[in-house]
């Protein structure tokens, strides 16, 4: 018998918001870092193969850490958002004054890693050396140590051990459902949290598919959020991710649909706009392992 998933929120909330700010400017591929070759060319979809350094893009990166992060920040104390924070760790030691936002604004740091790269061509030993030196830098950058984890794209067959193993508390990458849950099989005895993340309402659609205008994401962010907080009110609660990016909703032509999503959230009570972290808290106090 098919059942729906649903998860009781603090205060009876109708439904538990997310919101995550992706930090990766700053720690993208490029040459001057010793890597093979560069970053896609984003707003254009290009992908260049030879080994330069292609000194636009990563101006384009900039963008986000001088003109985007600013936006972002703004409507976040406007509204008075909660946020986690994924920040790939060499992105706070080269651009401290994130780092600083975060603190100032009092939210999570959730570990995206060292740097922005694929975790996934890494060995066991090479893995467990990154995962360390994430949580050292942002433990440095932030004064607090991360709990959560979200690799770039893809994990290994090691990740969610080696997690465990180094005291992370909850892990992001997972798409499959709309509640938290426990993974109990990884590492036996010791399961972890797990809390969804929804690809469906990044703002990097905007990037993969240039037909979606920043209006077609606002329409389709609120018709998730009015979904799920319909099946809070019938009494079955959940959660919902919202992910953005510093150098792609804090375009002027962009940002404006942040704010106008964030509008229609604080019209809706009962919702709880809370970090992941407090989500994963919550959730392993009312289901313990």
């Amino acid at each position: 018998m098919l059942e729906e998933e649903r998860m009781d929120w603090p205060g009876g909330a109708k439904l538990a918001l997310s919101v995550v700010v992706n930090v990766e400017e700053g720690s993208e591929m490029t040459i001057a870092r010793g890597d093979r070759g560069m970053e896609p060319v984003d707003e254009l979809g290009v992908f260049v193969k030879s080994k330069i350094r292609n000194y636009s893009n990563e101006s384009n990166y900039l963008y986000g850490i001088k003109a985007g992060a600013p936006r972002i920040v703004k409507l976040l104390k406007r509204h008075d958002i909660m946020a986690s924070w994924t920040v790939a760790a060499m992105s706070l030691e080269n651009h401290p004054e994130i780092a600083e936002a975060i603190v100032d604004l009092g939210h999570e740091p959730v570990s995206h890693g060292w740097r922005w790269v694929h975790q996934f061509r890494m060995d066991e030993d090479e893995e467990r050396a990154f995962i360390r030196r994430a949580v050292r830098s942002i433990e440095k950058t932030t004064g607090t140590r991360p709990h959560g984890w979200l690799s770039r794209y893809l994990l290994t067959d090691n990740t969610r051990r080696l997690l465990s193993e180094e005291g992370f508390t909850y892990h992001m990458d997972d798409y499959s459902g709309d509640v938290p849950f426990w993974d109990r099989g990884t590492v036996p005895g010791r399961p972890m949290v797990i809390v969804p993340y929804q690809l469906d309402n990044n703002d990097m659609k905007m990037w993969t598919d240039p037909a979606l205008t920043p209006q077609h994401w606002l329409d389709y962010a609120k018709a998730n959020f009015d979904q799920l907080y319909r099946e809070g009110e019938e009494g079955n609660p959940k959660m919902m991710s919202i992910g953005l990016h510093l150098r792609i909703i804090g375009r002027p032509g962009r940002i404006w649909a942040l704010e106008q999503f964030l509008l229609h959230v604080r019209k809706h009570s009962d919702v709880w706009v809370t970090s992941r972290q407090a989500i994963a808290d919550h959730f392993s106090e009312a289901h313990p392992a």
